[in-house]
């Protein structure tokens, strides 16, 4: 597949942001795997890792190890790295200190990133001291990374509100914008830490930094989703002028020191607003929605984005249409042979979703014609994922109907899972 070039740049942080806050240890191959499948999928700018106190973020306390990795040597040792200009590769590594930096330039790293808050309390949360000394060291990082020729890229966190300030004031932000880009940061990625912004605090914060002479060309947005707004924000920064957007595979994502934060906007989401829109972005959305599940299915987690997920059913809706499958149908109830052992292999075939399943869920499985009612206890799929069966209640409370295409029979086919804990109020599809 041949994908034109691309007028947006899209940004991947779900090797760095997206897993730094995975409370589970992630093995560096993972890890590996994960950059070498969003590499293939026509990505130029992928975040690396960060070079932090394994004290501070655990998650990526093996930052040596997987810089020093053959693979991703070859990646920074690439022609394609040496300038990292418009549409060549980009491999940034986020560093807090001269330390990390010193440690990124042993590796081969080409471009860092630096890091403040537009905030005092999430800064001191976050690196441990004031605004002005946050941006002193992020000064001082920037004066010696583009002495030793590196590019460098800044962040300001908590644009539109501090977990613990409140509000977030547009001068306050223009202070750290100005004072990044003046350090010698070739651009700024504005960042929503908390989630909380809509495109009309987009436009408003735009609308004042560009009139503060502030050129638009040099800012880049970093949206977290946790009001379900990052899409948007980031169509509205687009309709602005900004060009660079940050983004993470499935939506991976949070922050530590922001309590409540979901995770940043996924990737097959910006893309596929941007391709739908006729924008070109370089990269391949079916090869980054099955890394987007893949990782999901890696780490446990639910996939957060809803375009790789509906892709990913309708590939699997279309693949059913064009394999035949052995039914047998009765009078009044259709009972479907199958060797599938795992129940959520069952779910993706026969409803157009992913799910997966908690241990602490007792589910039973019923396939009926649409004249038919939910009633046959035998029809139970057996999983190594379900290992608990809580104490039966009332069967009319807590089911969840899901219609499923059937594309043997004209029966409507629905799949009724009765949820047997009690504590539980929705199954997220």
């Amino acid at each position: 597949m041949t994908v034109p070039p691309a007028q947006v740049r899209i940004v991947e942080v779900g090797p760095r942001d997206g897993l730094q806050n995975i409370p589970d240890k992630i093995s560096t191959s993972t890890k590996i795997e994960l950059i070498r499948r969003l590499h293939e999928t026509g990505l130029t700018a992928i975040e690396l890792t960060s070079v932090v106190s394994p004290r501070a973020v655990p998650q990526l306390s093996d930052c040596r190890d997987l810089l020093g990795h053959s693979f991703v040597q070859d990646l920074l040792s690439s022609p394609r790295q040496q300038s990292p200009e418009a549409g060549l590769m980009r491999w940034p590594v986020l560093v807090p200190n001269v330390k990390g930096l010193e440690i990124a330039v042993q590796n081969g790293v080409r471009e860092v990133a630096v890091f403040i808050s537009a905030t005092e309390g999430f800064s001191r949360a976050n690196i441990k001291c004031s605004v002005e000394e946050g941006i002193a060291r992020a000064r001082e990082v920037t004066r010696l990374a583009t002495k030793a020729g590196l590019a460098v890229r800044g962040y300001v966190s908590c644009i539109f509100e501090d977990p613990y300030n409140g509000p977030t004031p547009h001068h306050a932000v223009l202070h750290c914008v100005k004072s990044l880009l003046d350090a010698g940061c070739h651009e700024v990625s504005l960042g929503d830490t908390l989630g909380v912004g809509s495109p009309a605090n987009v436009h408003s914060l735009l609308e004042y930094l560009t009139g503060h002479d502030i050129p638009i060309t040099r800012l880049a947005g970093h949206f977290h989703d946790t009001y379900g707004q990052a899409v948007a924000n980031v169509w509205e920064a687009y309709r602005y002028g900004v060009r660079v957007f940050d983004s993470s595979v499935a939506g991976l994502g949070g922050c530590p020191y922001a309590p409540g934060a979901k995770g940043n906007v996924a990737t097959e989401d910006v893309v596929y607003m941007f391709q739908n829109a006729g924008i070109s972005t370089g990269v391949d959305l079916t090869k980054l929605a099955e890394t987007g599940e893949w990782v999901a299915n890696e780490l446990g987690q639910i996939n957060s984005s809803r375009v790789g997920r509906a892709l990913l059913c309708k590939t699997r809706m279309s693949h059913d249409k064009s394999s035949p499958t052995t039914t047998t149908t009765t009078t009044s109830t259709m009972t479907t042979t199958t060797t599938t052992s795992s129940l959520n292999d069952a779910l993706a075939k026969f409803t157009p979703c992913t799910m997966s399943i908690p241990a602490q869920f007792s589910l039973k499985w019923t396939l009926m014609s649409s004249s038919s009612k939910p009633s046959m206890e035998n029809n139970r799929f057996s999983t190594d994922n379900v290992s608990q069966t809580l104490p039966s209640k009332d069967p009319d409370q807590e089911k969840v109907a899901l219609s499923s295409p059937q594309p043997q029979s004209t029966s409507s086919v629905r799949a009724w899972i009765s949820l047997r804990n009690p504590s539980c109020s929705s199954v997220r599809m």
